[in-house]
């Protein structure tokens, strides 16, 4: 027989990791949703330092995302407009084109602490308009970085369909 889950944790049992790039990102992530068996729903709690965002200002076209703001201040990049964010806000972050691309940046003097949560799918295509790049994956672990398929680019590095063929 499998393991029994427990459906309940809180976020002070969580495990956390490190991720973050040059000087701009940097987070703790903790799963929680497939801690407790989530299955059609993702949910992590993201601890973000002053100055720092964790993700570059993003979309995606499958995924739809949620998140509340448990600690902090902050700004909530959302298509063309900018918006404050503080303990106790709800955003919103739906699925799209680059009206709908999003980034939390903790403006706050103190950790910025949020809960994140998304619909799952296999397979998904995330736009990044401050970069020009997409990334195109299928059953591949964000949180691990393997399995699947996953590709990163830009559009003018496309092939032909015949390429190769």
């Amino acid at each position: 027989m499998g393991e029994t889950v427990k459906p309940v944790v809180n976020i002070s049992e969580v495990e956390f990791r490190d991720t973050g790039h040059g000087d701009k990102f940097a987070a703790r992530l903790g799963q929680v949703a497939a801690r407790i068996g989530s299955k059609g729903i993702g949910c992590n709690v993201t601890i973000v330092p002053p100055g720092k965002a964790a993700f570059p200002y993003h979309v995606h076209h499958a995924i739809d995302e949620l998140f509340v703001i448990l600690v902090g201040t902050g700004e909530y990049r959302f298509g063309d407009e900018r918006y404050p964010i503080r303990s106790g806000d709800v955003l919103a972050a739906p699925k799209g084109g680059p009206e709908n691309a999003h980034q939390i940046v903790n403006t706050g003097e103190g950790d910025l602490q949020y809960l994140a949560f998304s619909t799952k799918t296999e397979t998904d295509v995330v736009e990044y308009p401050d970069s020009g790049k997409f990334a195109v994956s299928s059953r591949f672990d964000w949180n691990t970085g393997s399995g699947g398929v996953r590709y990163i680019g830009r559009a003018e590095n496309s092939l032909d369909y015949w390429d190769g063929e």
